[in-house]
Order: C-alpha cells, then structure tokens, then sequence
C-alpha cells in the first residue's frame, strides 16, 4: 500500500507548505489541549476555595506521568512509523503501530492498578496535606484508578495516526475530546450542576478521554485498507527490531517525562511548605505558562513525521531546512509571548482567582517562568530531531542534564537564596545550558549526516 499524496507531502511539497499541513493541526490540537487544562483550574477556582484548586495543582504530576507512556509507545512508535514509512518498509510500520496500540492498553491498566492499590502513599508523595487530600483523592479516582487507559491510549493513538501525515485527524481526535471535558467542567465542578468540586473536573477528563478513544477507533474503521496504521491483534509481535526500533527512542523519551513529574514534584512540595495560596498560585502560573509550551511542543511533533522520512530516505537537505524553518518560526513566536507574560502576568492570574495573595504569589511565578520560553523551544526542536533520527540515547542525556543535573538542584539552591520565587528562575537557569548544547550538537548531527549522503545534502 503507497499513498500517493502522504508521499508527495514528505517529499516534493514547500517546507513551508510541508510544515503547516503537519505542524499546524498538532499546535491547534495542543492549544485546545491547554484550554481543558485550564478549563479544570478555572472552573475549580470559581469556587473560590483554595483546597479544591489545590487539589488540581497536586495531582498535575500524576497526569504528567502518563506522558511517560505516551512518549515511550506514542513517540517510539510513530518515530519508527515515520523512518520504516521512508524506506518503504510498510510491514514494519504496520507491525510497530500495533505493538505501541496494545502496549499503551497494557500499560494504562497496570496504571490505573498501582494508583488504586497505592492510593494513600502517593497522596503523601504528592504533597498532599491532611486538609488537601480529600479533593486530591476525589480528582485522582476519575483521572487515573478508572481513566488512565483512555487517557493513555488516545495520546498514542493520535501519534500514530500522525507519524502518516495524516496531522489533521489526529488533532481532531483530540480536540473532540478537551471541547467536550470543556463543555462538561462547568456541569459536574459548578454548585448550579452536581457541585462536585476537583472531583468534577476529573470525572469531565475521564468521559472526553473516552470520546477522543471512539473517534480514533471509528476513524481506523472507516479508512481500513487507505490507512498504514494497525491494530490488529495478529500484527502484534516483539521481533527484536521493532522492540528496540520503539523502545530505543521511546524509553528515553518516556524517563524525560519521568524526571518532568518528579520535577513538578519537588517544586509542588517546595511550594506547599508555603501554604495552600501559594500553591493554588503555582498551578495558575504553572497552567499559564502550558500554553507556549504545548505551541513549542506542537510544532516539534508535528514536523517529526516529515524529518524522520527525510533522514530515513536519505533527503539531509530536505530535513535540515525544515528544522531550520521550524526554529525560525518558534524563536521569534517565544519571544513575542515572554514579552507579553511579563507586562500582563497580574491580569491573567487575576482570571483565575479573585484573591489579592493568590494573584501577587501568581504573577510573580509567571514572570519567572516565562524567561525559559526561547531556551525551552530549542531545546525541543533538538529532542523533536534525536527522535526522529532514532537517537534515543541523546534525548536521554538531555533529560538526565535537564533535570538531574540543571533545574531539580537549581530549585533546592534557589529556594535557600531566594524562598519560595527563586523556585520559578530553576527552569530558566537549566534551558539555557541545555539551548546552547542544543545548538552546539545540532551542528556536528547535521555535518555528520551530510557527509553521509553527501549527494542529497548538495
């Protein structure tokens, strides 16, 4: 099977052009992704109740830990998709799609298993104080012991869908599921609705998880035998070179995330020492700065598919410039955001919490985490690369030098010298390292791969 128009999108079509069909959809896709994010902290907070916003705020890492599924399945997956799809090697895009599908399934269920069985311990390692554990426990019940397979599962799947090109489908897949968790936040958190506070906004997740699932199923119904991914069981298999082919970019994708949670951990716990304000000001800030992020992180994923292809089939040229185009784009967009976060940052805490403390802690983290913005999208586009090309083992170090090595010991040295705000400048002090050496590998990568295929990189 050879779709004609996927192949002439990767290979003949304007990098613009290329980039905005693929890239474009991810970022819108992820843009509502973080309007249901903050649809959860701001309907919470019209509550006006701090234990309750809290709540949201201290089960974020347990949300954020299902990345580290998504990106081993989704991202490890799709990678080997996308470079098999330049090759031509269909067989093994069909058989990687299916062993990323039934894998997440697997590992959501054993998720949502060790989070039930484990329930009180991981309260107290999230931070959870005796008067926020309740609300914390209520959210965690719909997000996680009952939903973390479809929200495992609809995150892969969109990957997988997108490793083909088709970007448009898999964002619509997903948007269908934040518009409705947006339309029902309202309904379950609200006293007018069921009034049920955090445990609202989770039981809104768990239902639009589920929908975003049925889209993809139906979509993978109606375009059998037009479409390269695969779940059927029968195609499922652990031949060594699809294992390793996801697992070698997936796991270290997949222990990045790990170290974001304990990241957004450390900082949650540092934060609670401070009170239930200052940690409803934390989330605020935290899901306001989400939103840049998740533009940076749409473009890098949505152009991974188009780089993995070239590097695979051998078009350097090609891949280079896409990356260079793409990073253009985001720089000067970073910036023009850092620029707006500091001059409005009061405003935008203050749509969130009518509390005068709550929007002086807020503002003041806004504008400490949004300087990482132009140093994070580099070093994005870097990983976006390393994944693409199959070297996970770069992305590992990235992550190991993150948060191991940068930001996790930045947060401990800066909350001495500076409490509390110098937990926000952490961030910032680790993206900046990372910016440079992104730079710097990205460089030798690309002369490297030049001097492969010295033809194509003419």
């Amino acid at each position: 099977m050879q779709d004609n128009d996927k192949i002439k999108l990767f290979e003949e079509a304007p990098i613009p052009t290329a980039v905005a069909k693929l890239a474009v959809p991810t970022i819108l896709s992820s843009l509502v992704m973080v309007l249901y994010n903050l649809a959860d902290t701001y309907f919470v907070g019209m509550l006006n109740n701090p234990i309750e916003n809290s709540a949201v705020t201290l089960a974020a890492p347990v949300l954020l830990a299902f990345n580290a599924v998504n990106n081993l399945f989704g991202v490890g997956s799709s990678s080997m998709m996308s470079r098999a799809l330049g090759r031509k090697d269909f067989d093994t895009v069909a058989r990687s799609s299916a062993f990323g599908f039934y894998c997440s399934v697997g590992a959501g269920l054993l998720f949502s298993l060790l989070c039930t069985v484990f329930l009180s311990p991981l309260l107290t390692l999230l931070g959870a104080t005796p008067e926020t554990a309740d609300a914390t426990a209520g959210y965690l019940l719909w997000t996680t012991c009952l939903g973390a397979t479809p929200s495992i599962l609809n995150v892969v799947m969109a990957y997988l869908v997108r490793s083909e090109g088709s970007a448009i489908h898999a964002s619509i897949g997903t948007m269908s599921g934040c518009i409705l968790n947006m339309i029902l936040d309202p309904i379950f958190i609200l006293p007018w609705g069921f009034h049920m506070g955090a445990a609202g906004a989770g039981l809104a997740t768990f239902l639009s998880n589920c929908v975003a699932c049925l889209y993809f199923f139906v979509l993978l119904f109606v375009r059998r035998g037009r479409t390269y991914v695969c779940i059927n069981p029968r195609m499922f298999c652990l031949r060594k070179n699809i294992v390793k082919g996801v697992c070698g970019v997936g796991i270290p994708a997949s222990i990045q995330n790990l170290l974001n949670v304990t990241g957004m951990t450390i900082l949650n716990n540092f934060t609670a020492g401070y009170g239930p304000n200052a940690v409803a000001a934390m989330g605020i800030a935290q899901k306001l700065n989400t939103i840049p992020n998740y533009v940076s992180q749409g473009l890098s994923q949505g152009i991974m598919p188009l780089v993995s292809y070239n590097y695979a089939s051998g078009n350097i040229r090609r891949m280079k410039h896409t990356v260079l185009f793409a990073a253009k784009v985001v720089i000067f967009f970073m910036l023009a955001i850092c620029i707006f976060y500091s001059l409005t940052a009061g405003s935008l805490i203050r749509l969130f919490m009518q509390n005068e403390e709550i929007i002086a802690y807020g503002s003041r983290f806004l504008r400490g985490f949004c300087l990482a913005l132009p140093f994070l999208c580099t070093d994005f586009l870097a990983v976006a690369v390393f994944q693409s090309v199959g070297l996970g083992q770069y992305s590992f170090v990235f992550a190991v030098l993150r948060k191991i090595v940068l930001e996790i010991p930045a947060l401990c040295i800066l909350n001495m010298i500076f409490p509390l705000y110098g937990l926000t400048y952490a961030q910032f002090t680790a993206e900046v390292v990372l910016a440079i050496t992104a730079v710097f590998i990205l460089r030798r990568l690309f002369r490297k791969f030049e001097k492969q295929y010295p033809q194509a990189a003419a």
